[in-house]
């Protein structure tokens, strides 16, 4: 289909596009707001949420559980089941949002940002909030280019949509390396989050200790420690006691230790290359 053609057929029938449905009474009319403006409202609140292209059609719907060991199995459907209920509880007694968030953790590849983007993506459809992801590196990122004089964005620019958002998804918590810097705009984060008691989602490949004896919270951690790249160490190693604190008071831990790397299953076993001959 072109794409004027799809424009055309995205036109909703009910009000020829404008968003308003015209009820003749013999005079001017009466005009009540058609359905399609909340559709597409959520499709603008949708794309602002800066979610990557690779996540946009993550559902809670789509998470596959089939298929797997049965260890990966229970963890992947009490995620999914912990995920579902955050949604549906999400508007309190009181009437207000949650103030409280999620912590996916677990090795890479277990589809803790599946998750993570695809509760956001049901929060905005569902209640209109004013959703953000970011990946926090990329967001360290972001803020390092506007030292740049010649940057069109200012360190604010940057963090203010981040800081404020109805709900937040923070992706990959203790990727980047713990300089007193990298600390300092996660405390702003984190903290003013904390402080507003603004619900944040976070997903993590470092590990959660129940004390600080360091022993792992669950079983599973042996494997985990084996197949991550920067050793499978606890998050307590990657962020300051004073945060981790607060992450225990905003946020339900959500584990995906036992679970098997899915994009390594599904990307499936890799084709060897055929020895070299020696001629050219």
């Amino acid at each position: 289909m072109s794409e004027s053609a799809a424009a055309v057929a995205s036109v909703c029938s009910r009000c020829d596009g404008r968003g308003w449905i015209v009820s003749r009474d013999g005079g001017a009319g009466s005009a009540r707001p058609c359905a399609c403006r909340d559709a597409n409202r959520s499709e603008r609140l949708l794309d602002a949420t800066g979610i990557p292209p690779r996540y946009r059609a993550c559902t809670l719907e789509n998470f596959t559980t089939r298929g797997r060991p049965k260890a990966s199995l229970e963890q992947l459907v009490a995620a999914r089941k912990s995920a579902e209920e955050y949604v549906e509880g999400f508007i309190g007694d009181a009437g207000g949002f949650s103030q409280g968030g999620l912590l996916f953790i677990g090795p890479p590849g277990t589809g803790k940002t599946h998750l993570a983007a695809a509760v956001l993506t049901a929060l905005v459809h569902d209640y209109r909030v004013r959703g953000r992801f970011v990946d926090f590196t990329s967001l360290i990122h972001q803020i390092q280019s506007t030292f740049d004089p010649s940057s069109p964005e200012s360190k604010h620019a940057v963090l203010d949509p981040v800081i404020g958002a109805d709900v937040l998804v923070l992706d990959e918590l203790g990727a980047q390396k713990p300089t007193p810097w990298v600390q300092d705009i996660l405390y702003l984060v984190i903290n003013t989050r904390y402080t507003r008691r603004l619900p944040t989602i976070f997903t993590s490949n470092y590990r959660l200790d129940d004390d600080s004896s360091g022993k792992p919270s669950e079983g599973g951690y042996e494997e985990f420690g084996r197949r991550l790249d920067r050793g499978g160490l606890p998050l307590a190693d990657r962020i300051s006691p004073v945060l981790l604190s607060r992450l225990f008071e905003m946020t339900k831990p959500v584990s995906l230790t036992a679970v098997d790397d899915y994009r390594g299953m599904t990307r499936g076993p890799r084709r060897r290359r055929p020895a070299a001959s020696g001629r050219p």
